[in-house]
């Protein structure tokens, strides 16, 4: 990439004529994307959804990059309708805990239902959540619902629940690959992650990804992924 397509910066294009650039990359020999496909399959087996994580410090850089990886995501119209706020602040991390565990409370409690309490046992999960003050860093998810023009317009974004779904799950892939450990946390509601953070009204929370090393004694669920021959349909 050159100096001069780093240095642009984004503005809307909502409503301006096509246009477009040559992509021509090279392209990777055969046997060089089979031995990499492979490894990246094996590497992305190994990823684990943690919920016990080591207080060390990561890389705030290494974050940053996972990040910078995600908003390459593909999105509805490209209108890129995501926030990702990183909260390392022990304080902050604090207030959010209490505020999800509070919500948790409510919904363990039997808002959720049996049906969805039924389905999450196996996991042992409860509305005990010391991930979100245990990890060092903590990335809030937000989907932007619409964006202002400059003479306060309201603009809709398309396909915004698609386009950051897409988004978090290049997240969770590039935090892995990178060493690090995640999960995805949904506290239901979640409109207190927008006041704690100050956010805009056009935001809405997404998720909250919890982010960090596995403690020492960290255990996972004995789960069993599906194998290809039962999530792959080939015609």
């Amino acid at each position: 990439m050159s100096d001069t397509e780093q240095q642009r910066e984004w503005t809307p294009i909502h409503g301006k004529p096509y246009s477009s650039v040559p992509y021509r990359p090279d392209r990777m020999p055969a046997a060089e994307s089979l031995a990499q496909s492979a490894e990246l399959r094996d590497r992305m087996r190994e990823r684990r959804t943690v919920r016990q994580f080591a207080p060390d410090p990561v890389p705030a850089q290494v974050v940053r990059d996972a990040i910078a990886c995600a908003a390459t995501a593909p999105s509805g119209a490209h209108q890129q309708p995501w926030t990702f706020v990183l909260v390392q602040d022990p304080d902050v991390r604090r207030r959010i805990r209490e505020a999800a565990e509070h919500e948790e409370q409510i919904s363990y409690d039997g808002r959720l239902g049996e049906e969805w309490l039924a389905a999450l046992r196996p996991l042992g999960t409860d509305e005990v959540k010391p991930h979100l003050t245990d990890a060092p860093a903590l990335i809030i998810v937000f989907q932007q619902r619409y964006w202002l023009g400059e003479d306060g317009t309201k603009h809709k974004h398309y396909y915004v629940d698609e386009s950051v779904g897409i988004a978090v799950g290049m997240l969770l892939s590039a935090l892995h690959l990178s060493g690090l450990a995640a999960l995805i946390h949904t506290p239901s509601p979640m409109r207190f992650l927008r006041e704690v953070l100050g956010r805009p009204e056009n935001e809405k929370a997404f998720a909250v990804i919890p982010v960090g090393y596995p403690a020492a004694d960290c255990r996972v669920p004995d789960l069993v992924r599906k194998s290809l021959d039962q999530v792959l349909v080939e015609v």
